[in-house]
């Protein structure tokens, strides 16, 4: 069983049901804590629509999120729903400016995981 992320009716992930579901949890709190509409929308297909501009929106409040803070427990929980947002973003057809510390750590992790990431 999947849990699809589709975008204008094209599938950017398909992900495991679980994998789908605590992403898709994980982004809703973070969207929650952050002020601001995650951009996903749960389908009663079971997956979710990605809104372009919304989910744009949210992935450059996470990472101002991740950019701005030297609490390593916090860039830490925030890392792994940012590169798995950022590669979702990338297949959306939307991109976010990254510092240029960030850019080697971010992309490299971001194309490891792009690699399991189904679609």
């Amino acid at each position: 069983m999947s849990y699809p992320f589709e975008h204008d009716d094209e599938t950017l992930w398909d992900a495991g049901y679980h994998s789908g579901q605590l992403y898709a949890s994980l982004a809703q709190g973070a969207a929650g804590f952050l002020d601001v509409p995650s951009g996903l929308t749960p389908t009663p297909q079971g997956g979710c629509d990605v809104d372009g501009e919304m989910f744009q929106a949210f992935v450059e409040r996470l990472y101002g999120l991740y950019a701005s803070t030297t609490n390593e427990v916090l860039r830490g929980l925030a890392q792994g729903l940012l590169v798995t947002s950022l590669v979702l973003l990338d297949r959306a057809g939307g991109t976010i400016t990254l510092r240029p510390e960030d850019v080697a750590v971010l992309d490299g992790v971001k194309s490891t995981l792009a690699r399991s990431m189904a679609v």
